[in-house]
Parts: structure tokens; C-alpha cells; sequence
């Protein structure tokens, strides 16, 4: 991955963080990484354990950013889920989001409970 698309990712992820915090949310992890696997953003609000995926692009034109969260994708950021939660047990429900930002126009989609552990 280039250093643009790294600061790009970067940049996204902390939109991210901040749209999910303006929305009650309590981010409580960046960049949680295990072998095989990240996940983006953790954070949890009063039901529900959070594992966003934050996908950046300029635009949507060509495709949408969700998209790009492949089934393989979806395998990884489910074993780091799992990982996660071997160290970090909690009540709440987990979750897995999908959080669109688009650099080009500032728009920021968040897409809850987008696809759920097998």
C-alpha cells in the first residue's frame, strides 16, 4: 500500500471515529490488528460491540465504497472480532458496520449491522 493511500485510510478512519462518536457511540479502538486480520474502529454504545471497517474513496462513481468489503474481507475482520472478544468479554451484542467515507464530497455513510459472523 502507498503512503497516499495510507494517509487516505488514515484520514478516513478518523472521520470515521469522530461522525461515530457524534452519534453516541464510544470509540474505544483504532486499528485493533491480529494476525490475519484488522479492524478499523471498535466502539460500543448502550446495546451493541461495534467492529467498523471504514472504507475511503474519493467518490462513488465508480463503485461503492461497501463494496469493496469482500467475503474474504469479511472472514478476517470476523477472526479479529473473535480475537477481540477472547481478551476483551463484554455483554453487548457485536456488531459489524460498514462506515463509507467519501473524500471528494465530505458525505459519510454508515451502514449498521452489514453483514453478520457465520
Amino acid at each position: 500500500m502507498s503512503a497516499g493511500a495510507k494517509l487516505t485510510g488514515a484520514r478516513g478512519e478518523a472521520a470515521a471515529a469522530a461522525y461515530l462518536k457524534k452519534k453516541g457511540y464510544d470509540v474505544i479502538g483504532l486499528n485493533f490488528r491480529v494476525r490475519g486480520g484488522e479492524i478499523d474502529v471498535i466502539a460500543k454504545n448502550r446495546k451493541y460491540l461495534v467492529f467498523a471497517e471504514v472504507k475511503t474513496r474519493a467518490s462513488g462513481r465508480f463503485a461503492l465504497a461497501r463494496e469493496y468489503v469482500t467475503p474474504a474481507k469479511q472472514r478476517r475482520l470476523i477472526l479479529a472480532a473473535q480475537l477481540y472478544l477472547a481478551s476483551n468479554p463484554t455483554e453487548l451484542q457485536p456488531r459489524f458496520d460498514v462506515v463509507e467515507v467519501y473524500s471528494g464530497t465530505g458525505e459519510i455513510n454508515h451502514i449498521e449491522n452489514a453483514f453478520e459472523a457465520e
